[in-house]
């Protein structure tokens, strides 16, 4: 079962007309200052008690007690917002939307968390009313699916001219089977673009996105490369042109497309 990386942010709370972009929010900034100082308690007194924040984890409701501990638990060095929304809904309310890239105070890789917030404020203080977010992930999650990273030209032609730039290179092709309506296939390709990977992957190989749509596009080349539509996306394939000497034509990799597969699976992401 494909595991899903979860959250279309811009949807995290029932949808309300945004009367204005918030600016600087400061009781984010205190939020976010009591989880580094790893103070379990005035984090936890940052959420309301009348009424009792509602909190949801993945689609499980937890309590604040809960939702304290794992943010002090995750011991931040350094938590890096990235915020798609701020908003103010109505009066004395504030809906927020970032992602935490959370780094650890001790060895260890960063961590990202997806967390939706709806503040209210309370006599003279803000209070945390609702909260939605992801567990932690290895992989950065995108806050949205609306970049456009699969395009619309010949899918054929992309692949031969990616083989010829590689044949002429020493490189080899990933061909890269998605869609821009797919979650898992935008995990994907930040991960790509992830330091440590970018760092095996630019130099040694030529990548290509092929668009999939709903099933009914380019159909063919995933049979050809044998990551058939049924087995879901993202999908890989890894292949290189032979030597002349050998007869130039072109090779699947299967070994190679498999040890990414591993490699991400460990992280929590399947690709067939």
């Amino acid at each position: 079962m494909r595991l899903r990386l979860l959250l279309t942010a811009a949807i995290i709370f029932t949808a309300a007309t945004c009367l204005a972009e918030g600016p600087d929010f400061a009781p984010l900034e205190a939020w976010k200052t009591a989880v580094l100082h790893g103070d379990s308690a005035v984090v936890k007194a940052l959420y309301s008690s009348t009424p009792s924040a509602r909190i949801d984890v993945d689609s499980t409701e937890v309590g604040a007690d809960a939702d304290a501990a794992f943010w002090t638990g995750l011991k931040a060095r350094k938590i890096d917002l990235n915020i798609a929304q701020s908003t103010s809904p109505q009066p004395g309310v504030q809906q927020i939307v970032f992602q935490a890239a959370i780094r650890p105070a001790g060895p260890g890789r960063t961590l990202y968390v997806s967390e939706g917030q709806l503040w209210q404020q309370q006599g003279s203080g803000w209070k945390l009313i609702a909260v939605k977010r992801t567990d932690a992930t290895r992989l950065e999650q995108p806050l949205s699916v609306d970049a456009k990273i699969y395009p619309v030209s010949d899918a054929h032609e992309e692949i031969r001219a990616a083989l010829a730039r590689a044949a002429k290179s020493g490189k080899r092709v990933f061909v890269v089977f998605g869609a821009d309506w797919c979650f898992d296939c935008h995990v994907l390709d930040k991960a790509f673009k992830r330091q440590d990977i970018a760092a095996l992957l630019n130099p040694n190989y030529e990548l290509v996105h092929i668009d999939v749509g709903r099933g009914e596009k380019n159909q063919d080349l995933m049979n050809q490369y044998q990551v058939p539509m049924k087995r879901g996306i993202p999908a890989i394939a890894a292949v290189a042109m032979n030597p002349p000497d050998l007869g130039l034509h072109e090779v699947r990799i299967p070994l190679l497309a498999k040890r990414f597969q591993e490699h991400f699976l460990a992280e929590g992401l399947m690709i067939s």
